[in-house]
């Protein structure tokens, strides 16, 4: 396993070729993202040294950006299982045809919700929340709907010194039940969160392919669980507060623009995203209008 955290993107003015293809790499911010051009990822899930070179720029830049991608569901699928076996969701389901392609479709008469217009990372509810996921756009509004991504590597190296020791070994709780269950009936709920216990992760997670130390706290987490020491309690009342205000910073973290980047979809755009390092928000400023993407989430490991 490489431990040695790759150097960060080239200044975002830069257009440069591939060592080994005609990939062209536009970085769009100094922190994060990057836009490919020059490549079909139809052909990349049939090539292993081009999908390599695309998973090595993942790494890089966390978020790859590519335009004019009229790709099969087959395709896509193939694609994203490059990077390892796909997950299913137990709230939004999957494709029937194409098992592990979750269908986020906003129809004119969709209810409304809020899951995805928070910043999160995806599905750290479960013991081992997914590596990545590669989205697609199918339909988009003419204007509206764009998501942020937010780099959660830079978010823990420019936090403060003093926060970063006080960090150090805290772990935290992530839930559904308190998330996509809240809105249920109290039994589905109960279901919900029997089939999916609320998971235990690291506060600050280490990637496992750069070695690079990531703020791994977002929408879903709900508390510490290991808190409340003489180190930060001098009496019980200093626990609630404490760690509440110390939570609310840490997840607000995600919320500083210098770390972020904001992507404009057009039809058959894709999005491939490193879940290990980021977060996102997809913007829902678009209503009444029909907003259809499908996403291929592919399965983590335990973080550390």
């Amino acid at each position: 396993m490489n431990q040695t955290a790759l150097p960060g993107p080239a200044a975002p003015a830069l257009v440069r070729p591939s060592v080994r293809r005609s990939i062209k790499v536009e970085p769009l911010t100094c922190t994060i993202g990057a836009e490919l051009s020059g490549v079909n990822l139809g052909d990349a899930s049939r090539d292993a040294d081009l999908f390599a070179e695309i998973r090595e720029l993942l790494l890089r830049h966390k978020v790859l950006f590519l335009r004019d991608q009229d790709i099969t569901r087959a395709e896509h699928v193939a694609f994203a299982r490059r990077f390892g076996p796909l997950e299913d969701h137990p709230v939004a389901g999957s494709d029937p045809d194409h098992p592990g392609l979750v269908r986020i479709y906003k129809e004119l008469d969709s209810a409304p919700e809020h899951y995805e217009n928070a910043l999160h990372t995806d599905g750290t509810w479960r013991e081992t929340p997914a590596m990545g996921a590669v989205l697609r756009c199918v339909v988009t509004p003419p204007v509206g709907g764009d998501t942020l991504w937010v780099n959660m590597a830079e978010a823990y190296r420019r936090l403060p010194d003093h926060v970063k020791e006080q960090i150090e070994g805290l772990r935290a709780r992530h839930s559904i039940e308190a998330t996509f269950g809240a809105v249920m009936p109290t039994e589905a709920r109960h279901r919900l969160k029997a089939q999916y216990p609320d998971a235990e992760h690291p506060v600050v997670r280490t990637h496992p392919e750069t070695g690079e130390k990531i703020l791994f706290v977002n929408g879903f987490t709900t508390h510490f669980v290991n808190y409340h020491t003489p180190e930060n309690v001098r009496f019980g009342l200093d626990y609630a507060p404490g760690a509440a205000n110390l939570l609310t910073y840490l997840i607000s973290q995600a919320a500083i623009p210098e770390y972020q980047v904001r992507w404009r979809w057009q039809p058959n755009s894709v999005a491939i995203w490193d879940n290990r390092s980021t977060q996102h928000y997809a913007v829902q400023d678009y209503w009444p209008a029909v907003r259809r993407m499908e996403r291929a989430g592919i399965v983590g490991d335990r973080p550390f």
